[in-house]
C-alpha cells in the first residue's frame, strides 16, 4: 500500500507554508496579559494571503473556482496553519463550505461558494449547543413558518423555516458573514441552518475563549430563512461536525510537532553540568514519548480524514474513525504542552516567550468538540451498536 500523499497534496502543503511563513504566533498581546481577547477581529491580512494562495478554495468543485481537493488537502494545510497559531476561521469556514457544496440549495452553493474561495466571504458554525455538553442540534428549534413548535411539516419547498435558541462558543462569530447552525425539528430531525449575522432576530454576545480569542454567544430569536437556506439532507450535521473534529485534530499535530520542535531546541542549547538537558536520559525518554504521541495522532488522524474523504464502508462507520482521532489528539496534544513546559522549566512560563501561548491554544484545541472522555464514551457506543467480526 502506498501511503504518501499525491502531487497535489503536496502542493497544497507547500503553499501553506510559504503562506504562513510570515506569521508570528506572538503578533497579538498574550492571553495571559490582557483581560479579555487578545484582539477584536481575525488576522485579515493572512485571510487575503490564504485567499491569493487559493487555499480557501481547495476543496471547492472546479465549477466553484476550486481545486476539487479532499479533506486530507485540507488537514495538511490545518496543520501547517495550527504551527503559527493563525488566527482565521480556515476550518470553519471550509467544512461548511464543503458541506453546503455537498448537501446545500445548488443555487445558493453557486451564489456563494466562488465568493468563499475569493476570502470575501467568512463563515463559521455553532458546533458546542448552548453549553458544550449536551448535542448541539438539541439548543435550536427549526419549524416551518406559521407552524406550531411540534409541526414538523417540511414538504414545501417554499416553505420558510423559524429559528428560535442559543450557540454559545461560536468562533469569531463577529467576524463571520454566515453562520452554519445545526437544529432539530419537531419530529427530532437533525438539520443544518444558514443564517447570516444580520438577519432579523440574531445576536451576538463577546465571549473569549481558552486562547483569548473573541468567540460569540449567538441568539436566535425567530428567526426567518427561505428554505433554500435549510440543510435538512440526513446525515448533512453529523457529516459536517466529522469534518469539524478531524479538522480540530489536525490543529492538535500541527501545534504538538510545533511545541516539540521548540522543545528539543531549547533543551539542545540548555546546558547542566556541562553538557545539554537533551543528552540526559530522563530528558531523552519525554522527548521520546512524546513523539510517539505525535506518530499516534499522525496516523488516526489521516485515517479518519481518508475514511471521510472516500465515504468507504467498514464495519465501523467512519465516526469511529474520527472518535478514535480526537481521543489521541485530545490527549496527545495535552501531554506535549505539558511535557514542553515541564523540559523548559521557569523559562516555559515566561510571556516574552511563545510557549505559553501555545499551551493555551493546546488546551482550547483538546476541548473543542469534546474531550477524549466524550470521545471514548462515543467510541463505545459504536461498539456496542456494531458487531465486529
Amino acid at each position: 500500500m502506498d501511503f504518501t500523499f499525491t502531487e497535489e497534496q503536496q502542493a497544497a502543503t507547500e503553499a501553506a507554508r510559504a503562506v504562513f511563513s510570515g506569521v508570528a504566533p506572538d503578533a497579538v498581546p498574550s492571553p495571559a496579559l490582557v483581560p479579555g481577547a487578545v484582539a477584536e477581529d481575525i488576522d485579515r491580512a493572512l485571510w487575503t494571503g490564504l485567499a491569493t494562495g487559493d487555499l480557501l478554495s481547495l476543496t471547492l468543485e472546479p465549477e466553484h473556482g476550486g481545486a476539487g481537493l479532499d479533506l486530507v488537502a485540507l488537514c495538511l494545510v490545518l496543520r501547517e496553519s495550527a504551527k503559527v497559531l493563525a488566527r482565521v476561521p480556515l476550518l470553519e469556514t471550509c467544512a461548511v463550505a464543503m458541506a453546503l457544496q455537498r448537501y446545500g440549495d445548488r443555487g445558493l452553493a453557486a451564489e456563494l461558494l466562488p465568493r468563499i474561495g475569493r476570502g470575501d466571504l467568512i463563515l463559521t458554525v455553532g458546533a458546542n449547543g448552548r453549553t458544550g455538553h449536551d448535542p448541539a442540534e438539541l439548543a435550536v428549534t427549526a419549524r416551518p413558518d406559521g407552524a406550531s413548535d411540534s409541526d414538523s411539516d417540511s414538504d414545501s419547498a417554499g416553505t420558510r423555516w423559524v429559528l428560535d435558541g442559543v450557540q454559545s462558543g461560536v468562533p469569531w462569530a463577529q467576524a463571520a458573514d454566515w453562520i452554519a447552525v445545526p437544529a432539530h425539528t419537531g419530529d427530532g430531525r437533525a438539520v443544518l441552518a444558514l443564517v447570516r449575522r444580520d438577519d432579523d432576530g440574531v445576536t451576538i454576545a463577546d465571549q473569549v475563549s481558552t486562547n483569548g480569542e473573541l468567540f460569540g454567544e449567538v441568539g436566535l430569536s425567530a428567526v426567518r430563512i427561505e428554505a433554500r437556506r435549510l440543510i435538512d439532507a440526513a446525515d448533512a450535521w453529523e457529516w459536517l461536525r466529522s469534518v469539524l473534529t478531524t479538522g480540530t485534530c489536525a490543529l492538535a499535530l500541527g501545534l504538538g510537532e510545533a511545541v516539540l520542535a521548540m522543545t528539543s531546541q531549547y533543551t539542545g542549547k540548555r546546558e547542566q553540568f556541562g553538557f545539554p538537558v537533551a543528552t540526559f536520559q530522563a530528558v531523552a525518554v519525554q522527548a521520546a514519548d512524546r513523539y510517539i504521541d505525535l506518530r499516534a495522532m499522525e496516523v488516526t488522524l489521516w485515517q479518519a480524514a481518508w475514511r471521510i474523504a472516500v465515504g468507504g464502508r467498514g464495519d465501523l462507520p467512519p465516526a469511529g474513525d474520527v472518535a478514535v482521532a480526537k481521543i489521541w489528539a485530545s490527549d496527545g496534544v495535552r501531554r506535549v504542552v505539558q511535557t514542553a513546559q515541564h523540559l523548559h522549566g521557569g523559562f516555559g512560563a515566561d510571556t516574552d516567550y511563545p510557549l505559553h501561548r501555545f499551551h493555551a491554544w493546546a488546551k482550547q484545541i483538546e476541548l473543542s468538540l469534546g474531550p477524549a472522555a466524550a470521545h471514548e464514551e462515543a467510541l463505545g457506543d459504536l461498539l456496542a451498536a456494531h458487531r465486529l467480526d
